[in-house]
């Protein structure tokens, strides 16, 4: 690693003179200037966090704040935190990753020293503590989800409503008058606010459409196949024929497994829309039509919106939500009468 010695030596200056040339601190003339940027740039010193914090500069470095608890899909979670990597990497940034289940103290601890020049929020739970601390620090705050009271947060999300009334309309569409929704952990409803959004919008969207909807969850704190198993076969004794899943892939597996076992086929038997998908469903056994939850999509936007208001500190936030996309495999049919 290059060190400020170096520059200081091909520049043939002091140490202190490189400093003040690079924190502008005191006057330095245009010729040293030009010499030690020069320098610098051959050499391709990068002066550490703590020295262009000291400065007033930028350090070039996002915190991102996701608790990882015990409950958490690791799979979904992670390909959240490796989008924003990238996404941050492609706008010269690094992330710092906070991962202790009570992330309030990391988010208090970087936003007090400075260290980074914003933070970005994952895993956004309905009352979530670290919205109040994004309204008292002065560090740009992003929000990959959305709390309950958004006020004064910027927060970036798919719109899960949207989602969950799309789903239902494409159901109703194909003349199903009953539907059953399988949703995620128990624990989910509770920690994350993203599940209640989609099952409020099917909710409100089942109840305009007249649907009769039936709503289960998959698990108590982890996906456990036999409640799957087990709501799929009691959705099958009520005669509904039509299915959402707003679950990880797992669910989707056994929901097909169940309905092969009865000798029911998706897409000629049975109705299914794969809501908010945040895996490749092309992976499943049989295609379904899916609504899908791309990473990328709102993380790019989260690192974007966090350089805007590093660039503009005057940015009013906002809500920005993407809208749902339906990507249709055949999977969804007419009602038989």
């Amino acid at each position: 690693m290059v060190t400020i010695h170096e520059v200081a030596k091909a520049a043939g200056v002091s140490i202190s003179t490189v400093s003040y040339a690079l924190s502008g601190k005191r006057p330095v003339s245009e010729k040293t200037r030009l010499r030690i940027e020069g320098a610098v740039h051959d050499l391709g010193y990068e002066p550490d966090a703590g020295a262009r914090m000291l400065a007033g500069r930028r350090t070039h470095i996002f915190a991102l704040t996701e608790p990882l608890r015990a409950d958490t899909h690791a799979p979904t979670h992670m390909a959240f935190v490796l989008a924003t990597a990238v996404a941050a990497r492609r706008r010269g940034y690094d992330i710092l990753l906070l991962t202790d289940e009570q992330t309030s103290d990391g988010m208090n601890r970087v936003a007090a020293s400075r260290l980074v020049d914003a933070i970005l929020v994952l895993d956004v739970a309905p009352d979530d503590e670290r919205a109040a601390i994004a309204r008292s620090v002065r560090t740009p705050t992003v929000f990959i989800g959305i709390p309950d009271d958004p006020t004064g947060l910027t927060c970036v999300d798919l719109d899960f409503e949207s989602a969950g009334s799309v789903a239902v309309d494409r159901i109703a569409d194909a003349g199903h008058t009953s539907v059953t929704l399988l949703g995620q952990t128990e624990v989910s409803y509770r920690k994350s606010n993203f599940p209640r959004r989609l099952l409020q919008g099917v909710r409100e969207r089942a109840a305009a459409r007249g649907l009769a909807l039936e709503w289960a969850t998959t698990g108590v704190s982890t996906t456990d196949p036999n409640a799957v198993r087990a709501a799929v076969e009691s959705a099958l004794e009520r005669g509904d024929r039509a299915f959402i899943v707003h679950a990880v892939g797992d669910v989707h597996d056994v929901l097909l497994r169940t309905l092969d076992s009865h000798g029911l086929r998706v897409g000629r038997d049975v109705s299914v829309v794969s809501a908010a998908a945040s895996f490749d469903t092309s992976a499943l056994a049989v295609p379904v039509d899916t609504i899908p939850l791309i990473p990328q999509r709102s993380c790019e936007l989260a690192v974007e919106l966090a350089e805007q208001h590093l660039d503009h500190p005057g940015t009013a936030p906002r809500i920005h939500l993407t809208p749902p996309e339906y990507h249709s495999a055949g999977s969804v049919i007419p009602a038989r009468e």
